[in-house]
């Protein structure tokens, strides 16, 4: 599968979605506004860090 930026862009939304709707469905004591308003934010911008390193070390692998 080749993966190029929209599909990059659309795979890592759907899974910050998928994170953010557990979580609102689970049975637990976070209200829905603290999870929208700390813990998505929290996720996406980790998963971008992630991303970036991962994009990172793919180019470092490809070119030693």
């Amino acid at each position: 599968m080749e993966l190029d930026l929209p599909k990059t862009i659309a795979v890592f939304a759907l899974i910050i979605a998928l994170g953010t709707v557990g979580l609102m469905t689970m049975p637990m004591g976070m209200g829905t506004d603290t999870i929208l308003m700390m813990v998505v934010p929290s996720m996406a911008i980790f998963g971008a860090i992630m991303l970036a390193l991962g994009v990172k070390h793919g180019e470092y692998r490809a070119t030693n």
